[in-house]
């Protein structure tokens, strides 16, 4: 079995049709509007895809994740980026920044409602009052109808993903099991995989979280768009500023 490191070298092919540009147009219109301040922390941020671009935007960033090989692979394309391996409920720069962004459902990996609390507070103290808070997440209609107990395929070059999920009424989680297929050289297969959970929690449920963490929420929009919110969004952003230290 192939380990997290070769994950790590495959998720750029496995997620060609994330629109990154399209994303980091959005984060950057809404950052543009709620800070002046050009001093960002990228959390969760995987291979650095919205992390470069963010900096190519003029922002000076910083990119935390809590994995070694994904990190590896985001200097391999920019080393003047400072990257930082830590877990994101455990985030301590020593520094404050103007905002902190964190994008793709990061937020969502966390394992319970406490490590997102625990995440929030992190992100409270790592950043300037007035500063700006602004990420996604999955909703829990996207994981009881959408993710399921569904399974997807991916053919992307070199690698083979099944992606099998079992969804969870407890926590309204998904548990995904992922069986890779690595093609070697000679044109031979090696099976590898990945398994992690996501929950979700209800808009209510975040925004209450968020204040107790010292942020007041400025506005909540439908997935890459200024829309407000159905019940049937599959994916929301939270903007908030903070306005005090967490509780």
């Amino acid at each position: 079995m192939r380990g997290y490191a070769d994950f790590a070298d495959v998720y750029d092919e496995l997620t060609q049709n994330v629109p990154y540009d399209e994303i980091a147009d959005h984060y950057i219109k809404i950052l543009g509007e709620m800070t002046g301040g050009k001093r960002l922390l990228d959390v969760g941020c995987g291979t650095g895809n919205l992390t470069i671009r963010l900096k190519k935007a003029g922002f000076d960033v910083v990119g935390l994740d809590g994995s070694a090989q994904m990190l590896s692979s985001a200097a391999s394309k920019d080393s003047g980026i400072f990257w930082v391996c830590q877990d994101m409920t455990e985030i301590e720069l020593g520094e404050e920044f103007d905002a902190v962004v964190s994008t793709l459902d990061s937020i969502n990996h966390l394992e319970s409602k406490t490590e997102i609390e625990s995440c929030f507070r992190r992100i409270n103290e790592n950043l300037k009052t007035g500063g700006a808070f602004v990420f996604d997440v999955n909703t829990v209609y996207k994981h009881r109808e959408i993710l399921g107990n569904n399974t997807f395929v991916y053919d992307a070059e070199g690698a083979y993903c099944v992606w099998l999920n079992e969804f969870s009424e407890q926590d309204n989680g998904v548990s995904i099991d992922l069986d890779i297929f690595f093609e070697e050289e000679d044109g031979s297969y090696t099976r590898g995989g990945e398994s992690f959970r996501e929950i979700a929690l209800e808009n209510d449920e975040m925004q209450k979280l968020l204040q107790k963490c010292g942020f007041e929420i400025t506005a909540v929009y439908e997935y890459l768009t200024m829309d407000k919110p159905s019940e049937s969004s599959e994916k929301l952003t939270f903007c908030a500023k903070k306005i005090r230290q967490a509780d």
